[in-house]
């Protein structure tokens, strides 16, 4: 490490706060200084599989000049112009378009923020205003499921499900109440998992009363609680519940959208349409701050036709930013251009069947996955499913050591869920270095275990 790096991580040390942040996870830290494709470099000129494409967001991979250069470009054109009703900007037009164009057929409009908590926090006041303007101003709750992420904001904070998230920041925001998640390997009985999860979200809705629920929201996969794919059948008995009460449906795409799952949108995976849909990461492929909601039909009609004095007065300042909208635009035509969505598909498979091959190892309870994002669950006993609580962090130590970065979900022992490693590396990773994944973990985990 040279001097200079060391001068620079103790003023990190001295003067930042991070995300998640307490001193002892900070003592290590990597200074990172290049990225090319799904490799990153640090100050010392060490590589890195990027496991995680950044945080779950770097799609296209590092190092694209195309991305800097269409950034450049509309900064010498216009940086900054104002969005508020009443001024546009090209950018912003151009690729609300094609977003609408390559969602679902229903699919309407697009209202921009910066990140995925904005995003939900504009889906949750988009459901609530829906419901005032149709004459049903008592649907305000918001219904998401246990081990569900939807950001760290106070809203969204209180729709995640994850109870290390709440701890320090409570009381959570009141009208968020949580149902069970379609969480196969630790679902009691022997039923369809989907059918009985999707049952247990109708039971929520009618002890709360249908004529207070304003919306049910969830990741089509579940991704940082720890790479939850569903079972088929849960999403659509999920759409027939919601038509059913009337309540709408929010998909979380954060980290499923843009080609994540194989598919340019996830729920289009089992034939389901949602109300709302909240993006972010992969949109620009996380080289500038851009994210958005996506409305259908019915949800643009009633803002369209809302009286003036009942009007959308939702905001924010950087909402439609022209350079962001133009790194959006240039991302979606590289995604489209490399064929990056199909790719995701069948690299996704290929990945997950390198894990599965993990399962000989005792501490190995379960390996999942759903296109490019897959999840190891370890455990303490594979015939009890006892959580393995400690063992994660040895696995990243041993797997950074060994030039992989991938992701922990910490487990707890309520509800029970054992520390889960979870891996979503960019679109354009080579096969060779996926299979290299494999092969790092295997050796990480069997040196952790040790």
């Amino acid at each position: 490490m040279t001097d200079d790096t060391q001068l620079l991580i103790q003023e990190d040390r001295r003067h930042l706060i991070h995300p998640l942040h307490h001193p002892k996870d900070h003592e290590h830290p990597l200074l990172f200084v290049e990225g090319r494709g799904a490799m990153l470099k640090d100050a010392s000129g060490r590589e890195y599989i990027d496991g995680l494409a950044g945080l779950w967001n770097v799609n296209v991979g590092h190092g694209r000049g195309e991305l800097a250069e269409a950034a450049a470009d509309q900064m010498r054109k216009i940086a900054f112009a104002s969005s508020y009703a009443g001024q546009s900007n090209e950018p912003m037009i151009r690729l609300g378009e094609r977003l609408v164009k390559l969602a679902y057929p229903s699919t309407s409009a697009v209202y921009f923020t910066t990140g995925g908590a904005e995003s939900n926090e504009s889906a949750f006041k988009t459901a609530r205003f829906i419901w005032k303007v149709l004459g049903k101003p008592d649907k305000v709750k918001i219904i998401s499921r246990v081990h569900g992420y939807h950001g760290v904001t106070m809203a969204a904070m209180s729709a995640t499900g994850m109870a290390a998230y709440h701890k320090m920041f409570g009381p959570l925001v009141p009208n968020f109440v949580q149902a069970p998640a379609p969480y196969a390997y630790r679902w009691p009985g022997g039923g369809d998992v989907g059918v009985e999860a999707a049952n247990a979200l109708e039971r929520v809705i009618l002890e709360e009363g249908p004529d207070t629920v304003a919306a049910v929201i969830g990741e089509p996969v579940m991704g940082a609680g720890g790479v939850i794919p569903p079972p088929p059948s849960y999403w659509p008995r999920v759409r027939e519940i919601c038509n059913k009460y009337e309540v709408l449906l929010i998909a979380d795409e954060v980290i499923t959208g843009f080609g994540r799952t194989g598919r340019w949108f996830a729920m289009g995976h089992w034939g389901v349409e949602p109300d709302i849909v909240s993006f972010a990461k992969g949109v620009t492929s996380a080289y500038l701050p851009l994210g958005g909601i996506l409305i259908s039909e019915r949800v643009h009609a009633a803002i369209q036709e809302a009286p003036l004095d009942r009007k959308f007065m939702h905001a924010a300042t950087y909402s439609g930013h022209p350079v962001c909208c133009a790194v959006g635009l240039k991302n979606v035509e590289i995604i489209e251009r490399e064929g990056l969505v199909q790719r995701a598909g069948e690299m996704g498979r290929r990945l997950l069947a390198g894990l599965e091959t993990l399962r000989d190892l005792p501490a190995v309870g379960d390996v999942r996955g759903f296109g490019l994002m897959c999840g190891v669950e370890l455990v303490e006993d594979r015939s009890t499913k006892k959580p393995a609580l400690g063992l994660g962090p040895r696995v990243v130590r041993e797997s950074v050591s060994r030039g992989l970065l991938p992701r922990l979900r910490a487990g707890s022992a309520d509800p029970p869920v054992g520390d889960t490693i979870c891996l979503a590396p960019p679109l354009m990773t080579p096969a060779e270095t996926l299979d290299r994944i494999v092969d790092v973990l295997r050796e990480a985990i069997a040196a952790a275990a040790r």
